[in-house]
């Protein structure tokens, strides 16, 4: 986990250096694709090769395409390091935490995020749902996780028309109210195939909002700062969906499951209609003068 976690802020950073701007919102849209298809296929696909061969199969697999992608890697050309950026040190992450709250567009990306995941997310509360709204049918709990991700995968796939949106800050604030009614709505019904739906259809705005954020947050960064801008990411990234099981956990012990799934929808739609409000520079931001917004 901490090689993933080292590598991912240079990943992600690297993606604004290699292509023009115009190309940055279908590039976001490709990346989210990729992961919402590694989330839905993976456990699929691990789980088949654990019933036919046993456990040592998939890590086989993952060893050898881990393989694969160290060859692709390696096979890379080095990206040039970008003019007049600074080596590590505490002082330049102060610098990277003062710049961030000097640009709303970006703190608004983060805290949006955040938003969803604690209140928002209550994947801890999956068990619990299916055994008391369908006890026979098991293995269902499996379906509740993927369907999210199903509906991202979807949207990944049909989300061409992301590019000629330009107001990425009210896409964002409207994905994010959208990802909170749906969980409403699926803390409200009771049927197998609605519950199934409602979780899609969060997951598919929920990636909306994701490829939104992503280009604010190449965007509006200088390039200087872009793997300092990604670290933070990375940290919300982690202990949102923490801080998420842990409230919906909570909630659901003091009042019911319910209560919790429906409570927590509620609190992230006004979270994020708050942010709207609070935040005018996040929601104003638009990607064709990206500079003159961005402090």
């Amino acid at each position: 986990m901490s090689g993933y976690s080292i590598g991912v802020a240079p990943h992600s950073s690297t993606i604004p250096l290699v292509l023009e701007r115009e190309m940055l919102t279908s590039a976001m849209a490709l990346k989210s694709a990729t992961y919402s298809g590694a989330w839905l296929l993976g456990p699929a696909v691990g789980g088949l090769l654990i019933g036919a061969f046993g456990l040592t199969a998939p890590y086989i697999v993952d060893v050898f395409t881990f393989g694969l992608a160290l060859m692709c890697l390696a096979a890379m050309k080095p990206v040039p390091p970008v003019a007049n950026a600074e080596r590590p040190s505490l002082a330049t992450v102060k610098e990277g935490v003062r710049a961030l709250w000097r640009r709303p567009p970006i703190a608004g990306c983060f805290l949006i995020d955040l938003d969803a995941m604690i209140f928002g997310f209550p994947s801890a509360l999956f068990p619990a749902i299916a055994a008391a709204r369908f006890p026979h049918h098991q293995g269902l709990v499996g379906l509740l996780y993927s369907a999210p991700f199903a509906g991202s995968l979807l949207a990944s796939a049909t989300s061409g028309w992301t590019k000629r949106v330009h107001h990425h800050g009210r896409a964002v604030i409207l994905s994010a109210i959208g990802w909170g009614g749906g969980i409403i709505a699926f803390g409200l019904v009771h049927s197998l195939w609605a519950s199934l739906t409602l979780l899609a259809v969060a997951g598919a705005f929920d990636m909306v909002s994701g490829v939104f954020r992503q280009t604010i947050l190449v965007t509006a960064t200088p390039p200087e700062m872009l793997g300092r801008m990604e670290g933070v990411g990375m940290a919300v990234w982690t202990t949102g969906p923490a801080l998420g099981d842990l409230e919906a956990g909570g909630v659901a012990a003091l009042s019911s499951v319910t209560t919790s799934v429906v409570s927590g929808g509620v609190l992230c739609v006004l979270g994020a209609a708050a942010l709207g409000l609070f935040l005018p520079g996040f929601a104003r931001y638009d990607s064709r003068v990206p500079e003159a917004q961005a402090s």
